[in-house]
This record gives C-alpha cells, structure tokens and sequence, in this order.
C-alpha cells in the first residue's frame, strides 16, 4: 500500500513537473515569415510603454515571460508590416505568430534622410534605395557599377580603376558620399571626377540609398545635387546564450577584364556580443572595348620602356585598352555589443588600398602625332575608417527618443605620377587627408503626429601634400610645386533641425534648417617659391544657412504627390582655395584666396500612380538655380596670364564664383507586374541645363545625355531571370560643355569632323539559382552585341561582350 501512494505521488508530481514545464516552454514565442514560414530573427518585441523588450533569435524565437497576459506586445521588423497582439491571443495561436513581408522590403524604409527610420513613402524627396539581395544579383565589380545599376545615377569613368557619378547634373564635390553615416567628402574634394567612390566595398553593402537632390540640412556643405549613402553589413548577435556562426565566401570571373575576385565574410554572434568581418580581393586584367562602334575608340599603340628610351608600340589587338589593370583588396571589421535593450554600441574599421593604375584618358592624349604622355599613374588609393556609434533610446528623456553619436577618424592617401614621352622627368604629387568627424543626432516624438530631428557636427581636416621631379636616370629628387598647400586646415561646425508633421495617413509635411560655419586656412610661403602669388594665406571664415520644406499627399491609394523646396551650398575647400594642377592641355589652375559658398535653389514635383500594384508609375519634375557658382576660370598672377608649370607654358586659370547655372529634368519610373513571377520595370532620365559663361549660356559639363534601362524579370522559387537593355541618347557637338572642346581625342567625330558623344545601348541577360539554401549561382551575359560605346566624358570605353559567372556558398 505504502509503495502504491508512493508511486501515485512521484507519478502526480512527474505531472504538475511535465505541465510547469510546459507552461513555462510555452513561453516561447517563434516569429515565421508568412508564406515561406522562414524564422525571422531580428524581430522587436516590446509593449506600450517600451518598458519591457526582447528580440528574436537566429531561430525566429523569443521569450514573452516579462510580458502579462493582458498586455500589448507590438511586433517590429524593418522588412515585414507591423504587427501588435495581446499576449493571450498569441497563446491562442500555440505562440507561433506570422509576418507579412513588406512590399519592397528594405525599400519602403529610409535613414539617409533624418538619419533616423522613416517610410519612404513619407519623404517628400525622390530616393532610389537598392538592398543587398539586388546586389547579390547585379552583381557589380564595384560600388560605382552598384549605383550605375540604380537607373538613376550616370557614371563617368576616366581609367577602369574609377566611376564618378552624376546625379541631375551634378557631380564629383557638388554630391555628398557617406558610409554609416559617416561623411566621405573631404577637403580635397576636386571639381574633376572623383573616383572616391570605389573604395567602397559593394559586397560588404546591405543596402545604399540615393537622395535625388538637396541633402544639405542634414549633411551639409557638397550636398547639392545628391547623397549616395551607403550602410554596411551589421554583426548580428544570438540573442541567446549560445554563439552562433554564419558567413559567406564568393567567387567571381569576368572575361571582359578577366576579373578574378574572391570575398569572404564571416559573423560571430553572441548573446550581447557580435563581430562580423569581411575581406574582399579584385585582380582585374586590361579591359577589351566592343567590336561595333566608332574607330576613334580604339587603342591602335601605346608607350612602353625598352632598353632606357620610351618607344612607341603597335597595339596587337586594338580593342584592349591598355594598360588599364589593377587590383584593390578590400577589409571590414566590425564590433557590435548591446549590454541593455536600449543600448547599442558599434565599432567599424575599414581599409582599402588599390595598386597602382594608369589614368588612360591621359594615356591617349596627343601632342601633335605622336603621344604625349610615356606614363601617368595614381598611386595607391587608400582609405581608412574608424567609426565608433552609440546609439540609445529612452522612454522617459524629455530631450529625445533615440540618440546616435558617431565619432569617426578617415585617412586617405593618394598620388600621381606623369612623365611626358621621351622625358627623364617624373613628376610626383602625394597627398595625405586627416579627417576627423562628430555628430549627434536625435529624434523625439512630440506627439502621435509630430516628430523632431535635431542634431549638431563637427568636422576637422588637415591636408598634407608633397611633390617632387625625379629623374629617372640619375634617380636624383628636386623640389617642386606641390598639388596643395600642405599644412592647410578646413573645418564645418555646424547644428540643424527638422520637423515632420503628420496629422493622417495622407497628408506628412516636412521641414529643416541648418547653420553651417566653414573655416579654412592655407599657407602658400612654400610654393610661392615657384608660384609667385601676391598673397602668402588663405583665411575663410564663412557661414551658411540652408532650408527645405516639402509635402506628401495621397487623396487615394492611386495617386500620391510629391513637393519638395530647398536650398544647399558648398562651402569652398583646399581644393578650391589652393591647388595646383593641370586641368587642360596648356592650362594650369593656381590658388586663388578670394572665395565664397556657392548656393542653390531647387524645387522637385513628384506623381506616383499606382493601378492595384499592377501598373505603378512613378514620375518627378525639378528645377535648380546654382548661384556664385564656383568654376574654373581664366586668370592672372600679378597681371601675368601665363607661367611655366612642369616646363610648359600654360594659359593661368583658377577657381572663382563666376558663374550661374540652370539645371532641369525629367524623371519617369515603371513596373508592370503581369503576375507574381513576372515584371517589366523601365527607367528614363532627361536633363538638361546651362550655365553662364562671360553672359553667354553654355552647356554644362556634368550633364549626362538622357539615359535609361528597361528589364523584364521572371523570378519562381530558387530561380531568377533578368533580360534587359540599357541605353544613352546623343549629345551633339553643340551640346558639349566648351570645357570639352579641347578634349576631342575622348569622343567620337561627326561628320564635320567635329567631337561629340554618340548614342548607345546594350542588351543583357542574367540569371540566378539558388540550391538547397546554401550554394547560389549567377551568370551575366552582358553586352550580347558586342557594342563599342564610351559613356558620356569618360576617358575608357566600356566593356564589349562580357560573362560574368559568381558562386557563393553560404554557411
């Protein structure tokens, strides 16, 4: 009998043990994608007052026990539609609730803008945001191609090693660049084409948006006609006691330039620790052009050195560009740790270096019949980040509801090497920036329909320059001018803020304003040496004050507008205030201490049409006046209008507020999704505009020809089609900037003989397939026809027929 209790109590309290374990398992909530049922990891849980907060795990699954029963618990993922449900329906449901995927995904939510998360669809400016899936897929060799690929920016390449973008007329210092809301622009920021841009990794990208238009209340000096932000890869922690392990390696060939690229990244996530690394490696060849297009493209000779003289070499195959090869190794390392739910700290560091690599557009001028130039380098472009972000949200601060302060270090390093043919001369200019940035930004709720963005920067650069001869007999150095006063400093202090009003669904009006002081100062005692200047420094100390405001509206779920006013400027930089180069043949450009901000005024319409997510049409209209434009200009030294610089006689010119510009264009997007599976998207871009020379309008110089792509996709389960076209109008002679006149051994002639940019296109196709989750294959045919063409001021033909073929396997 006693035995008999006995078993019957162990076998009740093996019981109530089994149900509290159940009860208390039951605890656990897992967070599935609706349709695939994925687990999403990443999901915020938090109730009303964001007292109490968790987040899914790797698994898709968290922990609900601090929540109550009757409680609120609202469910938050920038990629799925938010969802909120009291605790016991979630019970109801056996604690395993479903996400609906948002319709764009990543493309629906925006930072660059506030800095701070907001719907694009409640922006009033025009922002084109691309995700890293789409990058998986177009596959681009570098962040240039990656905007290339947006349909939006225009690239223009002087060597294979660049890609200077244009956005609505604008470009190289009059568009912002920032890398985790970290600002890439510099002091040295040149008017010429910038190539800066490369040095960002797209394979270590999540997503990139471009803000078409002003930027510079949140950004500041340079953000005339765009920002290019782009946001890196995140470590991604556990969540849980457990680490966890995840990354992904890649292979990639291209035949046009026989790339061969190989990447690796790797996280390791703890439970408050994360640490995500990425290392990347490019080897490209010569670049071959197309088979059908103008001759003048073609590279029939080039210089080599042979037994201590410079020779003169037919080229065997006249379509390669040579020499045009280099290689870049890319190198990321971030630190993530969340020590409470409200607290984020991450650290990024960031490298690139590239070799050497030959500017061809100068490789291919002429002087008279022959070439001119026997070599002409950059050295390594190199560029390093330390960025280190706080970022912290607060329920009860009456100052803010999130905070994000970024400290940041950058240094970059570059040089040029040029010998003239049959010189023993070697000219070299090395520069070396130290950047150094803080910001503070907040964002705080006033109430369910008013927010503010408020937020204060600081930024600091010293530019270091060095320029020696060489000669290349002797191997003896001698002084020279150097490419900028070194020594000289340039800093922005500055504070802004913005308000969005949005009192309904339909109706978000937005506005800003920032206050800007530029401060910078020059010392020429050194290359007055060479220079003469009737002036030894430079001291700037200006101020601006730019503004926007804008409105969305949507009277139905068809029809939404878009209106946008704004101001932006540049503040002049070293660049500007204090270099000395070549801009031209038989020109060279000299410091000049006598600068102001330049500004402009814009204004942007924008309609978007959208028939049942069937047909979506997406158009935009916008006008900019660009005042006290600053613009390279004749000029003298001390009543002379020529001087001898690295021993030619040259014409003197200098950077001056001497110009207007009228900038205008048209914009116009479409999708037509015929099902699920199958989509036809189409972008088109018209620009136009002038600027004044001596009360003369002009054409301006970084005004891209009309261009556009057309793709139609089919995309079932793991396999993904894309065919598509993309394609340039003309420029006539007589739309060319005069600036290009006197570079005509860079374009096609008419049949006056006369330079100009003729009209082209290319057809594609690429494909993906991804097998068993893990092993994913893409393959491009680009470019099927074989076309020669040379993008608009670019210095290097394009690609001719090129397979691209990437594996990534991930784990």
């Amino acid at each position: 009998m006693t035995k008999y209790i006995k078993l019957k109590i162990s076998v009740i309290f093996s019981a109530i043990l089994y149900l509290c374990y159940n009860g208390i398992n039951a605890q656990t909530i897992t967070v599935l994608e609706e349709g695939t049922n994925q687990p999403i990891s990443g999901v915020s849980l938090y109730n009303l007052q964001q007292t109490k907060y968790e987040v899914t795990d790797f698994d898709g699954n968290a922990n609900l026990n601090k929540f109550n029963d009757r409680e609120v618990i609202y469910f938050k993922n920038l990629l799925y539609e938010p969802l909120q449900l009291r605790k016991v329906e979630i019970s109801e449901n056996n604690y395993i609730i479903y996400l609906i995927p948002k319709v764009e995904g990543l493309k629906q939510i925006v930072i660059s803008v506030s800095k701070f998360e907001q719907s694009k669809k409640d922006i009033p400016q025009s922002i084109v945001a691309v995700n890293a899936k789409e990058i998986a897929f177009t596959n681009p060799q570098t962040s240039a191609d990656l905007l290339d690929n947006t349909g939006n920016v225009f690239i223009q390449k002087s060597q294979m090693g660049g890609g200077s973008p244009m956005i609505r007329g604008f470009s190289t210092n009059r568009l912002l660049i920032s890398v985790d809301g970290v600002r890439m622009n510099n002091a040295i920021f040149r008017g010429g084409n910038l190539q800066n841009v490369i040095s960002i990794d797209p394979l270590s990208v999540q997503n990139t948006e471009v803000t078409l238009g002003a930027g510079s209340v949140v950004y500041g000096s340079d953000a005339i006609g765009g920002v290019m932000s782009f946001y890196t890869k995140k470590p991604q922690l556990s969540y849980r006691d457990e680490s966890v392990i995840s990354g992904n390696t890649m292979l990639r060939y291209a035949s046009a330039n026989n790339e061969k690229t190989t990447h690796l990244d790797f996280n390791l996530g703890y439970k408050k620790w994360a640490f995500s690394t990425n290392v990347s490696y490019t080897d490209f060849d010569d670049l071959r052009m197309g088979s059908h297009g103008p001759n003048e493209y073609l590279r029939p000779e080039y210089v080599i050195r042979q037994n201590g003289e410079d020779v003169i070499v037919t080229n065997s195959n006249p379509k390669v560009q040579k020499p045009t090869g280099y290689d870049q190794i890319n190198l990321m390392q971030k630190v993530r740790y969340e020590p409470k739910d409200n607290l984020k700290l991450d650290l990024g560091l960031f490298f690139t270096t590239t070799s050497d690599y030959s500017r061809y557009d100068r490789l291919i001028r002429p002087r008279g019949e022959i070439l001119r130039s026997a070599e002409w380098n950059y050295g390594p472009q190199q560029w390093f980040m330390g960025n280190f972000q706080v970022t912290k949200t607060s329920s009860s601060s009456n100052l803010y509801d999130k905070l994000q302060t970024t400290l940041a270090y950058q240094n970059f390093k570059e040089s040029r090497e040029d010998r003239d043919f049959q010189s023993d001369i070697r000219s070299v200019r090395a520069e070396n920036v130290d950047a150094i940035s803080f910001n503070v930004d907040l964002e705080k709720d006033l109430s369910s329909k008013t927010s503010l963005f408020y937020g204060i920067e600081y930024l600091h650069n010293t530019v270091n320059s060095d320029g020696y001869d060489k000669n290349i007999i002797t191997n003896e150095n001698s002084a020279t001018v150097t490419r900028y006063p070194d020594g000289a400093t340039w800093q922005s202090i500055a504070a802004y803020t913005s308000l969005k009003y949005k009192p309904n669904s339909k109706f978000v009006f937005q506005s800003g304003l920032r206050y800007n002081q530029i401060i910078a100062k020059a010392d020429f005692t050194e290359n007055n040496v060479f220079l003469n200047l009737p002036f030894n420094k430079a001291d700037i100390n200006t101020g601006a004050l730019t503004g926007t405001a804008g409105i969305t509206w949507s009277p139905s779920k068809m029809i939404q507008w878009k209106l946008n006013a704004s101001t932006a400027f540049r503040a002049p930089n070293i660049d500007d205030i204090g270099k000395v180069f070549d801009s031209e043949p038989g020109s060279v450009v000299v410091p000049n201490n006598n600068l102001k901000p330049e500004y402009a005024y814009g204004g942007e319409l924008g309609l978007k049409l959208n028939f049942e997510n069937k047909v979506v049409l997406d158009m935009a209209t916008y006008y900019t006046f660009l005042d006290n434009a600053l613009i390279r200009r004749d000029f003298d030294i001390n009543g002379e209008t020529e001087i001898v610089y690295d021993g030619e006689l040259s014409s003197v010119q200098a950077i001056q507020n001497a110009s207007k510009a009228w900038i205008y264009g048209f914009e116009v997007g479409a999708e037509v999704n015929f099902s699920k599976a199958l989509k036809l998207r189409s972008q088109y871009n018209v620009i136009g505009g002038t600027e004044d020379d001596n009360g003369i309008e002009v054409p301006v110089r970084h005004v891209a020809p009309n261009f556009g792509n057309t793709h139609l996709t089919w995309k079932k389960e793991k396999l993904q089609f894309d065919v598509f076209a993309v394609y340039n109008s003309e420029l006539s002679f007589n739309q060319l900037a005069p600036s290009e006149y006197s570079k005509d051994y860079l374009y096609a002639k008419d049949d006056d003989g006369k330079p100009y940019s003729p009209s082209w296109y290319t057809l594609n196709l690429r494909a993906q397939y991804q097998w068993k989750d893990k092993l994913t294959l893409t393959a491009s045919l680009e470019n099927i026809t074989d076309q020669r063409y040379r993008p608009y001021s670019s210095g290097i033909s394009a690609a001719g027929c090129n397979l691209i073929v990437a594996v990534n396997y991930s784990f």
